[in-house]
């Protein structure tokens, strides 16, 4: 009796993994990469392998998840049009020669995002969570009208009380106060810890929320963004979670090292509007309506230009990972990047050779330490094959290295959430600053020329010697990478 019910569980499982895997292939549509590797998982490890899939393979239905009419009102969509149009017709009145000479990636992402491209900008670069935390700490207590803050991860540890304490403060002073985080980034979190915050005024939702304790279906799909807005006239994004291992103060990672901007200007504005485009998504009783409030008029700050683009898998494209290509691209001289996953598709990867093998000065920067073993090992084999290519590869010792970031030739430079994985490229919400502005991006550039002096070169010769065991982790993460 026990044989034949486990012989109909066991075909019942088979005949599951066939169609799923009939799914996959004529189905979902998606990249050969990742059709074989849900294939070898499905019939490698039959019964685990097709929860796996319940977990992390099912695609985000395609529909509109954001939606606001308030962009309307600001004019955000008129003024995209008209960008466009002035580029084709070489109108556009930019105000310095850098921008200019990136005109067709910021085409790409106006047509690509409806990234709209604001001149007025300061930008403040933080690289220690202290000074950052510092100062937006120093920002909340200075907000009159209203606080938007958005993480991916929040922890209620010393930081995250810090600056929950801050915000009721504020909400009891009649400042509104908003706060979204991503429900499996802080899978640990409940909003019973916000008690307090929602009993003075403050509004707290979550992103994708677990319909069952301790298990969300939707553990691909997160929302990675990290966005703050204060009052519409100062805003923050960058690579920085709130929790105390940000401010270094976890033994495992030691010192983290994040780049993060603080933003002045026009950049404002589209930054406003994904914070309230993701707000709503989320919220089913506190929708923000449109209101002047929420955009004052900006006083210009600086003359940075910046465009803010998010991508995230209810789109069409891929719009991070197309600015990073175009980007990539058109450097004449030198490609920094410095990630702390290094996975990428076939098409960033062949973007990074060619420029490598065409003489472009390419200098890769990970970490020394994995936060997440396959993801770390996927990643030395991926940089392992680019120093082939005469690219420079190093490995950062003086704790973790979280940022994301590409500089290219002291002009152009791109700081947000977006790592170079197919998780961030296909999965994830992310959101970054492009920026054009010779200053900002020699300044990103020194930043990383003084963590080189903190990082170990891997040269080829030393990877070649690597041990079986580190080729055989290599193997089986690389195998998996499309996936992870």
């Amino acid at each position: 009796m026990t044989l034949t019910i486990l012989s109909i569980l066991t075909a019942t499982i088979f005949i599951l993994n066939i169609f799923l895997a009939a799914a996959l292939v004529f189905l979902e549509r998606r990249d050969a990469s990742s059709t074989w590797a849900w294939l070898l998982v499905l019939f490698f490890v039959p019964i685990f392998g097709f929860f796996v899939y319940l977990l992390l393979g099912r695609r985000l239905r395609k529909k509109t998840l954001f939606k606001w009419e308030g962009r309307t009102r600001i004019g955000i969509e008129s003024l995209i049009a008209h960008q466009m149009n002035d580029l084709l017709d070489e109108n556009f009145r930019f105000n310095d020669d850098t921008p200019n000479a990136y005109k067709d990636l910021i085409y790409l992402h106006l047509r690509n995002n409806g990234a709209l491209l604001t001149q007025d900008n300061a930008v403040q670069i933080f690289n220690d969570g202290k000074e950052k935390f510092d100062a937006l700490l120093e920002d909340i207590n200075q907000a009159e009208d209203h606080i938007h803050i958005q993480y991916y991860i929040f922890r209620m540890d010393d930081l995250g009380n810090r600056i929950v304490n801050a915000l009721i403060t504020k909400a009891e002073q009649g400042v509104k106060v908003r706060l979204l985080y991503d429900d499996m980034g802080s899978r640990s979190l409940s909003k019973r810890k916000f008690k307090k915050l929602t009993e003075a005024g403050g509004e707290v939702e979550t992103f994708f929320p677990s319909m069952m304790p301790l298990i969300n279906p939707r553990l691909n799909y997160r929302n990675h963004r990290k966005i703050v807005v204060v009052d519409g006239k100062v805003g923050y994004i960058g690579g920085f979670n709130v929790g105390n291992e940000y401010l270094g103060l976890n033994p495992r990672f030691g010192y983290w090292r994040d780049t993060h901007l603080r933003l002045e200007g026009s950049a404002l504005y589209p930054l406003q509007t994904r914070f309230i485009l993701d707000w709503n998504q989320a919220s089913l009783r506190h929708d923000i309506e449109y209101s002047e409030r929420y955009f004052p008029p900006v006083l210009s700050k600086g003359n940075t230009a910046m465009q803010i683009v998010s991508s995230g898998p209810d789109e069409e494209w891929e719009q991070i990972k197309d600015g990073y290509m175009k980007l990539i691209n058109m450097a004449e001289e030198y490609i920094y990047i410095q990630t702390p996953y290094f996975i990428p598709d076939i098409s960033f990867y062949d973007a990074i050779r060619v420029a490598a093998l065409s003489g472009i000065d390419v200098r890769v920067m990970i970490p020394n330490k994995p936060d997440h073993p396959f993801v770390y090992w996927a990643t030395y084999s991926y940089v392992g094959q680019l120093l082939r290519t005469g690219a420079r590869v190093f490995i950062y010792d003086n704790g973790f290295l979280h940022t994301k970031m590409i500089v290219t030739d002291d002009k152009a430079s791109t700081v947000g959430t977006a790592n170079i994985d197919v998780r961030s490229f296909k999965l994830n919400f992310e959101v970054n600053a492009f920026i054009y502005d010779e200053k900002v991006s020699a300044d990103l550039a020194n930043l990383f020329h003084q963590d080189t002096e903190l990082s170990t070169e891997l040269t080829l010769e030393m990877y070649l010697e690597r041990t079986k065991m580190i080729k055989t982790k290599e193997s089986i993460a690389r195998l998996l990478s499309p996936i992870l």
